[in-house]
């Protein structure tokens, strides 16, 4: 089968962008830009894979053919995410509770994927935490606990995965991170150093892991609709101050955006591409502006805590 499908030719200003819902529902329509086989009968493990970008991912991974085991720490989400995803597309969804601070509890849910599921061919990390806030007001615990998530948290996923299955099989790491890191932002010292950390570590991984088969890469999203991240980092206020004009696209991007990219990382489609990061943000971290004082109006200067 070919590995893309026809899609109608887009109308209006610019390319068509694809239908997204702002709420952690399924798509109502889709329409595929790649080959709904893509994906066929492989198996996704995805953090942070029960609400917004997580779940997008997994819905359209699913939609391709692919079954999913989806992993955080509040199994109640999971599970309701699970049932909805599978009534949709007919594939699997495996809801597993992990903490990706504990390398055990990691363990314990891969073990379940594959005793389950017999396999795992992906690996998405989309576990994150972020908030706004000034670095001279930020807890050390806050700091530590955005870093023990973000960066520790895709360094133990990649190692248990890649332990237990990648080393022998192969397979693909797909790393989801964000443009902060690009330039000094404003009250994200606490996000910025532990995405920077985690696009390091793409290039390292994908550098040792490549002789065993695994591919390593990152999709760093900018503003992202729909997503608890967009509305913690003041991204409806932003879109409502016409802030978004400065972006090249000239709007935020979402969730099925995201996940597109991820998909094309993750298939056959970049068979050759590995320690890459596929920025996606519309051009804004190259044009937007960095006002400290309007960001300030945003957030408190209180101590942040997680």
């Amino acid at each position: 089968m070919s590995l893309f499908v026809s899609m109608a030719e887009p109308k209006g200003k610019g390319e068509q962008q694809p239908e997204d819902v702002g709420s952690d529902d399924c798509l109502t329509s889709y329409t595929h830009i790649y080959s709904p086989d893509l994906l066929k009968d492989q198996v996704a493990f995805i953090t942070g894979g029960g609400s917004g970008i997580g779940l997008r991912i997994a819905e359209i991974f699913m939609r391709h053919g692919c079954h999913t085991a989806i992993a955080s720490r509040n199994l109640d989400k999971l599970k309701e995410a699970a049932s909805k995803l599978s009534a949709v597309t007919g594939r699997r969804c495996l809801p597993l509770c992990i903490d990706v601070r504990q390398p055990e509890s990691i363990a314990a849910a891969v073990d379940d994927t594959l005793k389950e599921m017999g396999r795992i061919d992906i690996l998405i990390n989309n576990a994150a935490g972020n908030f706004l806030c000034p670095a001279a007001s930020l807890s050390f615990s806050a700091f530590k606990t955005v870093l023990e998530i973000d960066t520790m948290g895709t360094f133990n996923t990649s190692k248990v995965v890649y332990e237990k299955w990648f080393k022998d099989h192969g397979g693909n790491i797909v790393n989801i991170s964000a443009t902060v890191g690009y330039k000094g932002q404003a009250l994200q010292v606490h996000a910025g150093s532990a995405k920077a950390a985690n696009d390091a570590m793409t290039k390292h991984l994908a550098v040792e892991w490549g002789p065993s088969g695994v591919r390593v890469n990152t999709v760093a999203p900018g503003p992202i609709s729909g997503t608890e991240g967009y509305r913690r980092l003041g991204g409806p206020r932003s879109e409502a101050a016409g802030i978004f004009q400065s972006i090249p696209l000239q709007r935020a991007g979402n969730k099925t955006e995201m996940a597109h990219c991820t998909l094309f990382l993750a298939s056959r489609a970049s068979s050759f591409v590995t320690g890459a990061i596929l920025v996606a943000d519309g051009g804004s971290w190259l044009t937007s502006a960095n006002d400290v004082s309007m960001l300030l109006g945003i957030t408190s200067s209180k101590s942040a805590k997680l």
